[in-house]
């Protein structure tokens, strides 16, 4: 990347030399002097906008290698893991509770495997489809309470691990989409605060109306925060966080790129703050509210 930077460069340097010296030898002949100016300039731009297209190129390339050897990683480590319990049950006799330990670790990284699959296969689904799907009325609060049963399941967490702070039942927090969409990006979103929180989650699930016409979910960790210069870069399809503390974390970069498509398909947008690394983060999306399921209940 660094060596096409210099490239472009010095390609515009020597351009704008030799433009320079072509004005001065023929500064007093008005007609190639209005001919050659505007080719010039077409072909300073040329040069830039082909450095930054090879320069974005090369930033591509990188986070395919990235996400590719995430993925590898993702999907080697359970598939050893279980194919080495499986020979240790073939080869030796062992007790029934160390067989039943056997069991619940191949479960457990079968669901890890199930789970980077899922994951990129939804992120290609996601990345092709339309608004125009079928949707229905959406029920945020069963659905943010279903996910957060689920998290503290599925990451074997302390119940009082994960919060909820939730306006409730008496003011509707509806939208209208796809439920199982929804619930993708709720569980990436509550799956980034346990990945990041290495030494003990605190997390806060914050759902609320906002303006009264967009409903706001957010996930409050304590955890190893975000570089104010990546908040908006971290929603970018496989983009991690170029520091220590995030690369020994396993992922593929998918997470919150399909938490951002997913709200941007709802109408909506994804959020992301921090005050900086090792100070937690504050990752969400906001809705557009269901206005006329509203509308229909507070008339009967």
């Amino acid at each position: 990347m660094i060596l096409f930077i210099l490239l472009g460069v010095c390609l515009v340097g020597v351009a704008i030399a030799l433009n320079v010296g072509w004005v001065v030898l023929n500064w007093r002949r008005l007609a190639p002097l209005a001919l050659g100016i505007p080719f010039f300039i077409l072909l300073i731009v040329g040069l830039v906008l082909n450095t930054i297209f090879l320069v974005r190129e090369v930033r591509r390339n990188e986070r395919h290698d990235s996400f590719i050897n995430a993925v590898t990683h993702e999907l080697k480590t359970p598939i050893t893991s279980i194919r080495l319990y499986l020979e240790t049950l073939q080869r030796r006799q062992v007790s029934e509770e160390t067989r039943e330990e056997f069991y619940r670790t191949m479960l457990a990284d079968s669901d890890r495997l199930l789970a980077t699959v899922e994951q990129v296969l939804k992120a290609g689904e996601v990345g092709q489809r339309s608004r125009s799907q079928i949707r229905i009325a959406v029920d945020m609060h069963a659905l943010t309470e279903e996910c957060v049963r689920t998290a503290i399941t599925r990451y074997h967490l302390d119940p009082a691990s994960i919060t909820l702070h939730s306006e409730g039942p008496a003011r509707p927090l509806v939208v209208r989409g796809d439920p199982d969409d929804l619930q993708t990006a709720l569980m990436n979103l509550l799956g980034n605060a346990v990945k990041y929180s290495p030494e003990k989650l605190e997390a806060q699930v914050s759902l609320r109306l906002e303006h009264d016409t967009w409903v706001r979910i957010s996930v409050t960790d304590q955890g190893i925060g975000i570089p104010p210069a990546h908040l908006r870069r971290i929603f970018r399809r496989f983009y991690r966080v170029p520091t220590r503390s995030v690369l020994r974390t396993k992922g593929t970069g998918l997470g919150l790129f399909l938490v951002r498509t997913i709200a941007r398909q709802h109408g909506g947008d994804a959020f992301a703050e921090s005050a900086g690394e090792g100070r937690g983060a504050t990752v969400g999306l906001q809705l557009p509210r269901l206005l006329v399921q509203t509308a229909n209940k507070e008339k009967r």
